[in-house]
């Protein structure tokens, strides 16, 4: 099937469009190089999935999500990047060329930026696949309309579980928030703003032993780590935030990646494949925000340039 593929030929090409894929678009088509961007999903990534964003510079008021996406994908449009729709499957090298395959076209590029981000964290315990969009949600701005008047849990007192949270207040009769550690990793900003709320309670040092039900959510079972006493309390739906894994899936055994998945990189961001560049929260790193996947996208970008130029010497 291979021989059968059509192929396009580009200077660069950008596995993923979300903020630091369209970012490294934008610099690399204004730098003139042949851009396209391969996107499985919506432009956007997670970025585009989250409420309201406060710390991104330029926005003293906060911007939704999906607004600043939408605005980082007409601006690399904008500039002559393409988007396809298509999923990555592998990448091959030869010579100075790399061949990006998907399920249905082959392109062949001089440089790869890998920008594919992160996907939430499924917690494997029972209940969680078979009532998965009957209950069990990983996106409040997706979902959290669907719950009105409703009595819901939300696992995970990060940033993201507690901003997520303060959105679906907009909807729910009450929200019992569930953290496995014994105190929450969320900034203390929101956690002041939550603990303020008089709808939200707070399960700290709690595990989330399974999510009950038989055609919806019906109810979690929950035990004490400290006291292993178990309970049972009815929600009709749950919102998990356990963390991100790395959707690089395509990439290994192709690129270093660490022992959770992530993308090894050098200073230039440059992978263990020659030309082969990787950007954002697929990085093996220790910060991952919207903010930081931006810059990195315009170094990725830049550095992709003058790789591509020190071939030609």
């Amino acid at each position: 099937m291979g021989d059968a593929l059509s192929k396009d030929n580009y200077d660069l090409i950008i596995i993923g469009a979300g903020p630091a894929g369209l970012t490294a678009g934008i610099y690399g088509a204004r730098a003139g190089l042949q851009t396209v961007m391969l996107e499985r999903a919506l432009p956007g990534g997670l970025a585009a999935t989250t409420d309201y964003i406060e710390n991104y510079p330029g926005f003293p008021d906060g911007i939704k999500g999906m607004e600043l996406t939408e605005k980082m994908k007409k601006q690399a449009q904008h500039f002559g990047v393409e988007i396809i729709g298509s999923e990555v499957v592998s990448l091959v090298k030869k010579e100075h060329i790399t061949v990006v395959k998907t399920s249905a076209r082959s392109f062949e590029t001089v440089a790869v930026i890998i920008a594919t981000g992160t996907v939430p964290k499924k917690l494997n315990i029972p209940g969680e696949d078979e009532l998965r969009g009957r209950g069990v949600s990983y996106c409040a701005t997706c979902d959290g309309p669907l719950f009105k008047g409703r009595q819901i849990a939300v696992i995970g007192c990060g940033n993201s579980g507690l901003q997520e949270g303060k959105f679906l207040l907009n909807f729910a009769r009450h929200i019992t928030f569930i953290e496995f550690l014994p105190h929450m990793t969320a900034d203390k900003i929101l956690q002041d703003r939550l603990g303020q709320e008089p709808k939200v309670n707070f399960l700290l040092n709690h595990e989330l032993l399974s999510i009950d039900g038989k055609e919806r959510v019906e109810a979690i079972t929950v035990k004490d780590r400290v006291v292993k006493n178990k309970k049972t309390m009815e929600v009709s739906g749950i919102f998990i935030y356990a963390g991100l894994a790395p959707k690089s899936d395509f990439v290994k055994g192709i690129v270093k990646v660490d022992s959770k998945g992530f993308v090894v990189i050098d200073d230039n961001l440059e992978t263990s494949l020659p030309g082969v560049f990787a950007a954002g929260d697929i990085c093996a790193q220790a910060v991952r925000q919207v903010v930081t996947a931006c810059a990195q996208g315009a170094a990725a970008a830049i550095n992709a340039y003058h790789y591509i130029e020190s071939l030609k010497t």
